[in-house]
């Protein structure tokens, strides 16, 4: 299992904002980007495994990006519209993260990653399991959700998952090679930009800010271009597979097990990074998961194709 989730198997954007119907009815604001010359990843590199660097130009076609993660209740909308049941629901289970079930938590066994419990009924509307419930957390991102579970909302509203490219160039905000969504300036344990862990993981968490597990949404600033949560709250899935880009045979030998089951590309990190062990909530980050995964800490945002003249 994963330290961070846990595995079943130079531009410059133009933005413009507004609340384009693309399908579901819950409004949901949107970004819009212009296309042109970006990049993906990072020639300072922290995670040499990850396949962070180098980086790498690429081109990118216009298109429109969630202002925020998908929410628990557009994600009920969806499911109360089209009847659609997720991969968790259909496993039986899903990982929960162990500081979240308090003190009658089950004890971690030898087998798994001691901070992940698999939890019997665990899904998007139970993500602590039977008894819990999204109430009160209706703003909050919605999570165990898989990677098919995100391109099911996602073609039903229209849209599709970001690319890896897309999602860098849109977290940027239109500085031109930031560490962070909000510039370089490092968080720590006092000084809070985003949902992310404070204290020592996994044994204390002083929660300075405010949030043991998810966040609302719009809990924390905006970066340049208006797109909140960029960092921290929950893993977002991309379209991408999986990749590590730099070279030699060991590389050639992950990419291969990549491919062969079936990873996929999440960005952004999620309450549970800290810089002590999961330094993933840089915007060159990244994590790779099986498509079927699904957890307390994966979640996803809608990308649309299109400029703002095709918008009704």
């Amino acid at each position: 299992m994963s330290c961070c989730t846990p595995s079943r198997k130079g531009a410059s954007p133009a933005t413009t904002v507004g609340s384009p119907q693309f399908g579901d009815g819950v409004a949901a604001e949107r970004v819009w980007f212009r296309g042109g010359r970006s990049f993906v990843g990072t020639d300072r590199p922290e995670i040499l495994q990850d396949g962070e660097g180098p980086r790498y130009d690429v081109d990118i076609g216009a298109f429109w990006l969630d202002a925020t993660s998908v929410t628990n209740v557009r994600y009920a909308e969806f499911v109360a519209k089209t009847g659609y049941v997720t991969e968790a629901e259909r496993y039986g289970w899903s990982p929960v993260f162990r500081g979240l079930l308090g003190p009658d938590a089950p004890p971690p066994s030898a087998t798994q990653t001691p901070w992940w419990v698999r939890v019997d009924g665990a899904n998007w509307a139970a993500p602590e399991g039977p008894g819990s419930s999204t109430e009160g957390r209706e703003d909050h991102p919605v999570v165990h959700v898989s990677w098919a579970d995100a391109q099911a909302f996602a073609r039903w509203c229209g849209g599709r998952l970001p690319t890896e490219a897309e999602w860098e160039h849109a977290a940027r905000g239109g500085l031109a090679d930031p560490r962070f969504p909000w510039g370089d300036e490092e968080p720590d344990d006092h000084t809070v930009y985003a949902n992310i862990w404070q204290g020592q993981f996994p044994h204390t968490n002083i929660v300075t800010d405010g949030y043991l597990g998810t966040s609302p949404v719009r809990a924390f600033p905006a970066n340049g271009s208006g797109l909140y949560g960029m960092s921290g709250n929950v893993w977002e899935w991309t379209s991408d597979a999986f990749r590590v880009r730099s070279p030699g045979h060991q590389v050639k030998e992950r990419n291969e097990h990549s491919l062969r089951i079936q990873e996929k590309v999440l960005k952004g990190g999620s309450f549970l990074c800290h810089i002590s062990y999961c330094y993933r909530y840089r915007i060159a980050a990244r994590s790779a998961l099986t498509a079927d995964s699904s957890a307390s800490n994966t979640g996803f945002r809608v990308a649309y194709d299109g400029d703002p003249g095709n918008v009704g």
